[in-house]
């Protein structure tokens, strides 16, 4: 019997032996398949879906009326949040308005101003021009009285003028030198009054465009008035996804008290964590596989679209500076931002924070 079963254990050994080596066969092929595969892949689980978190913040301050939305509630942009009490601020801007009315008034009436005192200062000036021309008038007169005057004079010496005449013409001459001297007071008061008038209307010009500058202003005071208005109205700021609800009906606010946090569906991309030693051929541009840990069946596909400006240690809070003591190398990693095609399945929730495992062609 011993014999017959160091027989039978002889003829098991080499099916034994086959059945190894064919084991030994089938894995080195399989890892050879593995290697050629990954020849030209970098692949790192150390990644991560990111997106834009975007605070809501109140605009204005006041008592929340209304509050519109729930947490983990999808919204499309522009859709209301929530509403804060608008009675004060509409009241501001009726305020406004009236302001601007007002204002408009009184531009109204400045123009007027300044267009009667622009045609009295027309009319002044033309006045000092007729003046200046009874001024030439009067020298004439006082010119031909003088001549007259001194013809008769000489007609007198030789007797051939009357004492009469003399007389006449001396008053004449005394007339003449009077209404000389009042055409050139007249003319000086016209001068002066003409200069009083285009003062006048300069200063009506002034109010004019003091008039049309507190209009701008007014202006300028309704429309801050109605964009108040308006944020009393606080809307999503992106189509996605709103969370960490803050704010309840009645609770006053101010401006800049957070609201809530809205989370933009449609820029997302993954942030993966690659170590140096796999950064020597990526290149943006190549292609990338993308696999959700939330989703294991679901494959998504995007491209390599940078590489981080420095690596995570020296974004960190206290960077590490090896030259203050012992130095032990580590392998640091950089940053690689991966823009992924969103999938068409809307019920898919690509979260910013969720892990993921990507694998770069950096033959591509």
């Amino acid at each position: 019997m011993a014999a017959e079963e160091q027989k039978e254990g002889a003829s098991k050994k080499p099916g034994r032996r086959k059945l190894l080596i064919g084991i030994g066969a089938v894995a080195v092929i399989i890892a050879a398949v593995i290697l050629i595969r990954n020849i030209g892949h970098e692949k790192t689980d150390n990644a991560q879906i990111d997106g834009h978190i975007i605070p809501v913040r109140a605009s204005v301050g006041g008592y929340v009326d209304r509050v519109l939305f729930s947490d983990n509630q999808r919204v499309r942009r522009g859709d209301t949040l929530a509403m804060v009490r608008s009675d004060d601020y509409g009241a501001r801007v009726a305020q406004a308005e009236g302001a601007l009315a007002s204002a408009k008034a009184s531009l109204e009436a400045a123009r007027s101003g300044f267009s009667t005192a622009d045609l009295n200062a027309q009319a002044s000036s033309f006045n000092s021009l007729a003046t200046r021309e009874s001024i030439t008038s009067a020298e004439t007169r006082l010119w031909k009285a003088q001549q007259d005057r001194a013809r008769i004079l000489g007609m007198a010496k030789d007797d051939a003028a009357t004492p009469q005449q003399v007389d006449a013409i001396n008053a004449e001459v005394a007339v003449a030198q009077a209404q000389l001297a009042m055409a050139r007071k007249q003319s000086e008061a016209s001068q002066a009054q003409a200069g009083g008038s285009r003062s006048q209307a300069k200063a009506q010009q002034a109010q004019v465009a003091l008039a049309e500058a507190l209009i701008t202003q007014r202006e300028a005071e309704l429309e801050l008035a109605r964009i108040n208005l308006g944020h009393t109205a606080i809307t999503a700021p992106c189509d996605g996804v709103v969370s960490k609800k803050a704010v309840e009906p009645g609770q006053f606010i101010s401006a800049g008290t957070p609201v809530c946090a809205a989370v933009d569906a449609h820029d997302i991309w993954v942030t993966a964590n690659f170590k140096e030693t796999q950064l020597a051929r990526m290149r943006p541009g190549q292609p990338v596989k993308v696999k959700v840990d939330a989703y294991p069946d679901l494959a998504l596909t995007g491209h390599v679209s940078s590489l981080g400006g420095a690596t995570g240690a020296r974004f960190s809070l206290l960077p590490p500076d090896n030259a203050t003591g012992n130095f032990v190398k580590v392998t640091q990693r950089l940053s690689v931002r991966i823009d992924i095609d969103l999938p068409k399945d809307t019920t898919v929730l690509l979260a910013p924070g969720l892990s993921a495992v990507v694998d770069v062609n950096t033959k591509g």
